[in-house]
């Protein structure tokens, strides 16, 4: 746990100045001097002219958790601001000047295309300390891609041959929140019970009515209270925009006990973006993942065949954060008029994303089944199945 929070989340307790130029971090070749970009699944930066390894010095730091009242304290300091980042930034290579994507800090000149990397110190209070490397190829995920178009059930028939040809692959990281937390959680409910009475009915068979003994299945309530415990660890939120949560967080799971300790050099040759989420936001929504676990542990507390939870209060302990960068290869393509995203899980291949969907193989789909099932009703009536 960060023994400063002021120092961790870059407040000064002053009021900083206005940042008039971007610091930015360049990678040139140890033997040639030409821009390196990262190495996809090594631990170093190739350099594309004379072929030399630069190896990435390895940082044994240990990935720390940070307690989250004090991070939010010292965001509440009115003294405590941060400064604002450079509009330009100045290209080392060919001299140029332009901008990033202002939720952007990482990149490429978009003259000669070489690698960027900015400090977010200048725009954000917090800065990632940890990512997981980007792991697999854009060929690889080229391939992950066109298997997840082929899978795809009622998708216009044209749809993989047409995507296929409007691929355009970037590697991008994305930055999460993970939060770890201690819960004691107190509540109020009820416990069904199931149980089974036989009761006399008359029905009417062949004709004639006759009685029938039928098991009726009832529920007896009884109060119940307690209380549960929990640790979470690592519950990941999403900290961009860019793209609809209801794609990233099927991006999981993600091996976060392989997260190394931030260094600009793995975001060399990618793009990667600032956290859009705010610090107190992820962990709202975070609370919400928690809340739907906890759910779950009171109901098998309450035990029985059936539950009620009418009232139920958590409080949260210990509890910490990490702001962290995860790897996506990003592509989207056009079809019907339309441009759907997707992604594609940089660490394990998983792709996820928007598709269309072919209205006639629905309904011809839905006409089958209905067609199906009135010669099921024919046959059954026709050789007395229902009568």
């Amino acid at each position: 746990m960060s023994a400063n929070p002021l120092r961790y989340v870059g407040l000064t307790g002053k009021r900083a100045g206005h940042k008039t130029s971007a610091d930015q971090s360049h990678f040139p070749c140890d033997q040639c001097g030409a821009v390196l970009r990262y190495d996809i699944g090594t631990t170093e930066l190739a350099c594309e002219y004379c072929g030399f390894a630069n190896a990435i010095v390895e940082d044994t730091s240990p990935i720390r958790e940070h307690s989250l009242e004090e991070a939010l304290r010292a965001l509440d300091d009115p003294g405590a601001t941060t400064a604002q980042r450079a509009e330009e930034v100045q290209c080392n290579s060919c001299g140029a000047r332009f901008s990033l994507d202002a939720d952007s800090h990482a990149g490429e000149c978009v003259f000669c295309s070489e690698p960027v990397v900015l400090d977010t110190t200048g725009s954000r209070a917090f800065q990632p300390e940890s990512l997981l490397p980007l792991a697999i190829e854009e060929s690889q995920a080229r391939e992950a891609c066109n298997r997840w178009l082929a899978g795809l059930w009622f998708a216009p028939s044209r749809l993989r041959q047409h995507a296929q040809t409007d691929q355009q692959f970037s590697a991008v990281f994305l930055p999460h929140w993970t939060y770890d937390s201690d819960t004691l959680s107190r509540y109020r409910g009820e416990r069904g019970d199931a149980y089974v009475e036989h009761r006399t009915v008359w029905v009417r068979q062949n004709g004639r009515r006759v009685r029938q003994v039928q098991r009726v299945t009832k529920v007896r309530w009884r109060p119940a209270g307690g209380q549960t415990q929990r640790h979470f660890d690592d519950v990941l939120i999403g900290a961009s925009q860019t793209l609809p949560r209801q794609i990233t967080d099927r991006l999981a799971p993600w091996d976060l006990d392989q997260l190394v300790p931030y260094q600009p050099q793995w975001l060399s040759g990618s793009r990667s973006e600032i956290y859009q989420v705010t610090l107190d936001e992820g962990f709202n929504r975070a609370r919400k993942v928690m809340e739907g676990v906890i759910r779950s542990d009171v109901k098998r507390d309450i035990g029985g065949d059936f539950q009620r939870v009418h009232s139920l209060q958590t409080r949260h302990s210990n509890t910490t954060f990490k702001h962290i960068l995860l790897p996506v290869w990003m592509a989207s393509f056009r079809f019907g008029g339309k441009r759907f995203r997707f992604l594609v899980n940089a660490r394990t291949g998983k792709t996820v994303g928007e598709r269309p969907w072919s209205v006639v193989k629905i309904v011809a789909a839905v006409v089958g089944v209905v067609v199906v099932g009135a010669a099921m009703i024919w046959w059954l009536n026709r050789t007395g199945y229902l009568t």
